[in-house]
């Protein structure tokens, strides 16, 4: 297949760890051919396809130098066998006008993975609060009186902006309150911007645990992120450390129920958060631990991702 991965500069990536580069290498090994472009590089033009200017490259198998340049060319979307969208959060909106043309070129014949319209659906934050069931106390807001009151009943509670990525802007106010009306005042931006407040779950000394699912089947393993020193985040980018391990029989119930829902959607790849036994998140832009977890268990998260990709574009 003639493959092509809209994702952030291929220069930033850190190979080592990186989910989309675990991708392409698998994808290459199975003879696809791999295309690379950034979301400014897709355009339409008026009575034209949508197009975008791409890179054609080669794995090295290098460290440093990893990939080769073939050519550069401008392309219809449409030309491609699959187009794998990774770009990371923040979702903003470049990234919404970005599935706006995604979802043209689907119009125009394009097979888009994540599917554009899905990816807009479900922000990552907010698309817990369709599976209550699943997930702990959580408000969202831009109302500096509605946290209040979340916190004179839950005591302790973590504060986070809905497009944040990797911990960041997160905090943790305790039952003493202290720079609660800051921390408010900062994430909301005196309540021009929603936020998201939740009770805060102990159990995270244990891990923030990344549930991988696959066309709607979970991968058998997770990666727990447990926080490191004095930090209440366990994100890899924090400074968490991973620890892979096999789903518990919680796990494995919240995936069963969420994943074929949501590949039904047109969501292919979902990375669900879970500490404890609690949903915390759905990720659903450019979920990763693809390495981590093939690192520590063997277990082939790519391969397995292969495998689905190649059988829904071709159905």
């Amino acid at each position: 297949m003639n493959l092509l991965f809209i994702t952030d500069p291929l220069e930033s990536f850190k190979i080592y760890k990186d989910t989309t580069f675990a991708m392409m290498r698998e994808a290459q090994k199975r003879g696809h051919s791999v295309a690379a472009c950034e979301p400014q590089d897709v355009m339409w033009q008026r009575g034209g396809w949508v197009t975008a200017h791409v890179r054609d490259i080669a794995l090295t198998g290098q460290a440093d130098a990893w990939f080769e340049l073939k050519q550069t060319r401008a392309v219809a979307l449409r030309d491609f066998d699959a187009i794998l969208m990774r770009k990371d959060p923040p979702f903003d909106s470049e990234f919404f006008y970005a599935t706006h043309l995604l979802a043209q070129a689907e119009r125009e014949g394009a097979r888009v993975f994540n599917k554009p319209g899905a990816l807009r659906d479900h922000p990552e934050k907010l698309a817990i609060m369709e599976f209550p069931q699943f997930i702990g106390p959580t408000l969202v807001t831009r109302d500096e009186a509605d946290i209040k009151r979340f916190h004179a009943e839950h005591r302790d509670i973590i504060l986070k902006p809905l497009d944040g990525m990797g911990g960041m802007g997160i905090f943790r106010v305790g039952p003493d309150g202290l720079n609660l009306g800051s921390i408010t005042e900062t994430l909301n931006r005196h309540g021009a911007q929603s936020l998201m407040v939740q009770k805060f779950l102990p159990e995270i000394v244990a891990g923030d645990k990344r549930v991988l699912v696959i066309g709607g089947k979970p991968v058998p393993y997770c990666l727990a992120r447990i926080p490191q020193g004095g930090e209440v985040r366990g994100n890899l980018a924090a400074g968490g450390k991973g620890v892979a391990q096999a789903l518990s029989a919680r796990d494995l119930e919240i995936a069963q129920a969420i994943g074929p829902v949501l590949a039904a959607r047109g969501l292919l790849l979902i990375g669900l958060d879970v500490i404890g036994d609690s949903l915390t998140e759905i990720n659903v832009t450019s979920p990763t631990c693809f390495q981590e977890i093939f690192d520590q268990t063997g277990f082939d998260v790519a391969a397995t991702f292969l495998d689905a990709l190649e059988q829904a574009a071709r159905s």
